[in-house]
Parts: C-alpha cells; sequence; structure tokens
C-alpha cells in the first residue's frame, strides 16, 4: 500500500486537525446520524486518542462506540480523476458514511486503509461521519473479553477486559487524507535491492485501463542522479559500486515510476528503498551478510496526552534516544507502529522487528496480562484466524519497502504450549514468508509458560524470541537464581534447534525514578541495574546469543489495577523520557558491544 505523496500528477489533501466528537451510549439510526451535524460534540484532535483529552475517567474508559465528523470541501479540479479518502488507522473498528451514505468499513486497529470516493463527494461541502467501536473481544487483534459486572442495588455495568498489558487507547490514531490519483493509475510497487547492488522490482497497475499503460521507471541516488532506467511492470537490474543500507550509514535510493497510459494521461510515484540483505547464519541474524548483535528495547508508541496517537516530535526524540543509548534495534510491541515511525527508521538506520497486533491470544492471561486467568483452551475459544490472515497480509503490504524491516513477528506471548497452538500459526507464518519479496526471517515471540519442553511452535520460527522475567515475576529479588534458571532455559532450547539463533525479546523490572537502595532492593533503580547486569552476564556466556531486547523503553500506561501503580514502570525512560539509572549502564554496554 502506497503512503499518501505529492508529485507532479498527485494532490494530497490533509484532514487532521479538529474534529467534532461524542461518545455514543445508546442505538442510534446511524444513516439519520450521519447526514447531519452532530449535536453537543467535543473537539477532538486527529490524529489522537481520545481518552486522555478530557477529565472523567467514564469517558476514558468508555466501552463501545464513538463518533468523529467533520466536513471538508472538494474542487472540480478533484474529481478529474480518482479521489481517496485514507485513513491511517482507526483502532479497533471503523465504518464510514459520506454525506450520509455508508462507503465501507474496517477492522483492525494499527493499519491504514482507504475509500475511492470519487462518485460520492459533491462539488462543495461534504459531510464525513466516522463510527469507531473501542471493544476487544475473542475476535479481534489484540484479544480481551466483555463482561457485565453486577453489584447490589447498582445497574449492570459493561466493562472490556484486555488480555494485555497496556492501555487500550482509542480512535482515529494516526493521520486522514484526501488524495488524488488519475483514472488508470499505480496502485503498488514492491522492490527488493540487495547489498550486492542487484534489485527486482514489481509494479501494479490499476483503474480505468491498465492493460493499455507502460510503466518507466528509473534508480535515483540520493542526491536524484538516475543510475538506472528501464521499463516493465516487472524487471531485474544490477548497480555497482553502491552504498548499502545499514545501521551506520542508512543510504536510501529511490525507485521513481512514471506510468504512461493509452488515453494520454500519466501516473508517476516515487518510493525509497535500499540495498541490503537479511539472513541466518549458524545462530547468527546477518545483516549484508555479517552478524549483527541487536541490542534495544521492546517499545510502545505512547506517550502522555495523545496516548497512541502519532506523534513526531515524540517518535523522532524516541530515536535519537536509541542512538543515545547504543542501541540499534527495537521490537514493535505489540502493533504495527505508525508509517511516519518506519520511515524515520530508515532514514536513521534502526533495525525493527515489526510485530502484528497479536497479542492476548491466551485465555490464561489477566486483564494487565498477567498470568492468573481461566484458561478454556485457548485455540477452541479464540475465533481470530481469519482476522488474523488477513492483519499479516496488510501488515507486509504495508511494510514491505522498508529496508529497516528486518523481521516479521507474528504473535506476542500466545498460549504456544497449548494443543492446537502449531495449527493455529504453521499456515500464518507459511502466509507471511510468501507474501514477502524479501522473505525475511519470522518469529512467535513466546512467554515463560511455553517452555523447551512444551512449545509446540519453535520450529516453525526461523529464530526464537523469548520473553523472559527471571528474578521479577519468580524468583523475585533472587538474581543469582534467577541467572542459573534463565541459562539451563535457553541451553534446553538450544539444544532443542540449535541451528536457531535466539534473542530475548522481553525481560525488565518495575522501576520507581528516584527510589534507592544501598541493597538493591525491589523496584529501586539499584535493582533494575544489577538486574540487566545479571542477564548480560548470561548472554556473552551463551554463544547463541544473537539479540537483547529490554522491556521497556520508557513507561507507559496499562489498564488500571493493584499490580500497576500509574502504568508499567519497567522502562529505562521514565514515560517523559527520563533517563534511569539503569541507561547508563546499558549505553556503556552496547556502545562496546559489536
Amino acid at each position: 500500500m502506497l503512503y499518501p505523496k505529492m508529485n507532479a500528477v498527485r494532490q494530497v489533501f490533509d484532514l487532521n486537525g479538529i474534529w467534532n466528537f461524542k461518545l455514543i451510549s445508546d442505538e442510534l439510526d446511524r444513516k439519520e446520524q450521519a447526514g447531519r451535524l452532530l449535536k453537543k460534540s467535543l473537539p477532538m484532535p486527529v490524529p489522537s486518542a481520545y481518552n486522555d483529552i478530557y477529565p472523567n475517567r467514564e469517558f476514558a474508559d468508555h466501552v463501545g462506540e464513538m463518533v468523529y465528523q467533520r466536513t471538508f470541501d472538494v474542487t472540480e479540479s478533484m474529481l478529474e480523476g480518482r479521489l481517496v479518502l485514507r485513513f491511517g488507522s482507526a483502532a479497533h473498528r471503523a465504518e464510514v458514511w459520506l454525506n450520509g451514505n455508508r462507503i465501507g468499513a474496517h477492522k483492525g486497529g494499527f493499519l491504514p486503509f482507504s475509500f475511492e470516493i470519487g462518485g460520492k463527494v459533491q462539488e462543495g461541502e461534504n459531510l464525513l461521519t466516522v463510527y469507531v467501536n473501542n471493544i476487544v473481544d475473542y475476535s479481534t487483534l489484540p484479544c480481551g473479553r466483555v463482561e457485565t459486572e453486577s453489584f447490589p442495588g447498582l445497574p449492570d455495568r459493561t466493562v472490556d477486559l484486555p488480555n494485555f498489558d497496556f492501555y487500550n487507547y482509542t480512535g482515529l490514531l494516526r493521520p486522514v487524507w484526501l488524495y488524488t490519483t488519475p483514472l488508470t493509475y499505480i496502485r503498488d510497487i514492491t522492490i527488493n535491492g540487495r547489498c550486492d547492488g542487484s534489485f527486482e522490482w514489481k509494479v501494479e497497475a490499476d483503474g480505468k485501463d491498465p492493460a493499455g499503460s507502460v510503466a518507466d521507471i528509473q534508480v535515483l541516488d540520493e542526491n536524484g542522479t538516475v543510475l538506472f532506467q528501464g521499463s516493465g511492470f516487472e524487471g531485474a537490474g544490477q548497480l555497482e559500486k553502491i552504498r548499502p543500507w545499514s545501521c551506520e550509514d542508512p543510504c536510501l535510493y529511490r525507485f521513481r515510476v512514471e506510468l504512461r497510459n493509452r488515453d494520454g494521461s500519466r501516473d508517476e510515484y516515487t518510493e525509497e528503498f535500499g540495498f541490503r540483505d537479511i539472513s541466518i547464519e549458524k545462530c547468527r541474524i546477518l545483516l549484508n551478510g555479517k552478524p549483527v548483535y541487536l541490542k534495544g528495547f521492546g517499545k510502545h508508541e505512547e506517550g502522555p496526552f495523545s496516548g497512541r496517537g502519532t506523534n513526531l516530535p515524540l517518535m523522532t526524540k524516541d530515536l535519537g534516544l536509541l542512538k543515545w543509548i547504543g542501541a540499534n534495534s527495537f521490537r514493535t510491541s505489540h502493533y504495527p507502529n505508525s508509517e511516519e515511525m518506519m520511515q524515520l527508521c530508515d532514514r536513521m538506520g534502526i533495525l525493527v522487528i515489526d510485530e502484528a497486533p497479536a497479542v492476548g491470544l491466551n485465555t490464561g492471561f489477566t486483564a494487565t496480562g498477567l498470568l492468573g486467568g481461566s484458561p478454556e483452551g485457548t485455540w477452541a475459544v479464540l475465533k481470530t484466524g481469519e482476522h488474523h490472515r488477513r492483519v499479516m497480509e496488510e501488515l507486509v503490504d504495508r511494510d514491505k519497502n522498508h529496508p529497516c524491516v528486518i523481521a516479521w513477528s507474528v504473535a506476542n506471548e500466545p498460549a504456544s504450549q497449548e494443543e492446537g497452538a502449531k495449527e493455529y500459526f504453521e499456515p500464518l507464518v507459511r502466509l507471511t514468508k510468501e507474501r514477502d519479496a524479501q522473505r525475511r526471517p519470522v518469529t512467535i515471540v513466546t512467554y515463560e509458560g511455553s517452555t523447551p519442553e512444551t512449545c509446540k511452535v519453535a520450529e516453525l520460527c526461523d529464530f526464537l524470541m523469548l520473553n523472559r522475567y527471571r528474578g521479577w515475576y519468580d524468583t523475585e529479588g533472587n538474581l543469582p537464581g534467577a541467572a542459573a534458571k534463565l541459562e539451563a532455559e535457553l541451553e534446553g532450547f538450544h539444544r532443542r534447534c540449535p541451528d536457531k539463533p535466539i534473542m530475548l525479546g522481553e525481560y525488565g523490572a518495575d522501576t520507581v525514578a528516584g527510589l534507592h537502595d544501598v541493597n538493591a532492593r525491589l523496584f529501586t533503580e539499584e535493582y533494575q541495574t544489577l538486574f540487566m547486569k545479571t542477564y548480560a552476564e548470561v548472554f556473552d556466556r551463551l554463544p547463541y546469543i544473537t539479540g537483547e531486547h529490554v522491556w521497556v523503553f520508557a513507561d507507559f500506561a496499562t489498564a488500571e489495577n493493584i499490580k500497576r501503580v500509574d502504568g508499567n514502570k519497567k522502562g529505562i525512560f521514565t514515560r517523559d523520557r527520563r533517563p534511569k539509572q539503569a541507561a547508563y549502564y546499558l549505553r556503556d554496554r552496547w556502545m562496546k558491544r559489536d
């Protein structure tokens, strides 16, 4: 899926800003409501999560639907070709109405969707109404459950309990645009550049008369110098003396397509890409044929006020802190990050493990993501299979050309020890590889309940990514014991899968900034630092460890629970991005660790 870009042929119109907003508590006639202006609405910034904008916990924790609305103008010239309405995301379901008519819907809160609206708008003012549903259940990704609570003398109360340990920020989280294309247009581009300078491309045209079109292509360097010219909807080429994309030199090239149509019209689009290779050999992940040790974090895309909404200053700040601390990578925990974040990672040389929003696929988790629920046989209960398949297709289609993306994560901490896990994930792993022209490695991130003896999905993964909290959720306070248990488990997985690289996808300890103790007690900054040192000693003893991702980059909001004081405090940085003591230890370690 192509990101909206303005050029000599295409126009892009920004629909971000202050929209009208209202929570919906009762059933309503959508057709009637969508055709008129909202009454008693609130101003709401788009993009953002709605939850933290206004005070009142009933507002923030609303379960169900909300409605966004705004008007926009259309000119005569905008209707000469195709006019497309595009959403960066809407969490978790959206139904879109235009001038009182339903134009479509989308399920899934973290990936883009669009509608062609040229025949549905009028010159002048148009009314856009978007209904968003924030419920997570056993059919959605991420997963949750809806329950009705009863209390003596009070009306019943509906609650939505997430099966994941982060706050369910929802709404129109990412940008909204209108854009134009010719009637026959470039629908998609796939470009695969390798570090030896070879490359392959595929251009897909669609619309009025794609069969009569011709595709001319150019490859340009960062200065705009044309290095290659060719034609055809599919092809291959070879360049000499290219600069491979890497963390140290994230050199981007441009792939420009001009579509010449039989009726004399034309379309054009330019996609950035890098020449780089990702492979696995001898228990190592290789970047451009050389082993790369992944240093970084599991990382949420959220912060104060805007929640999970696209925040360009915050994401740029975060990547600057990654560079400062010596990290080279992160995992998009636990959902695809915004397209703008992927573009920044391309430019700044950050390696990304791109994760689907498949978190909470475990009926044994509670609303805070901790064990203690009521297991019912996860794979017989969940109804996510078809939706999960569609999400993987959309994720690969969106991010396939980004050189920063080095691997796909199909899920985080599913019930991978239960019968049925292999049957659920095997077709998803196969689909992901088949969909990706670069054939990047694929993994499934597993938790402590999925041991070397019980895990059903290890052989499906190209590399093993394990979340382990020895020294925190068990063996708490006993770091020598935690290290012994961790090393024994890693050795067990290595014996089972001797050719697969292994890395820690999560490990960490809740830490209250400013809390200190000479004996390094739980929750202190000293304990978090000692925790990091203890795990590092284990990693350095095991030659098959290919990386370490600390949980978590920064403190973040979670569902309200007595096990979480104002959110999850495992961050190496506070929620406002101030470093804790452990940040300086990791910086010293990672700056020296190749």
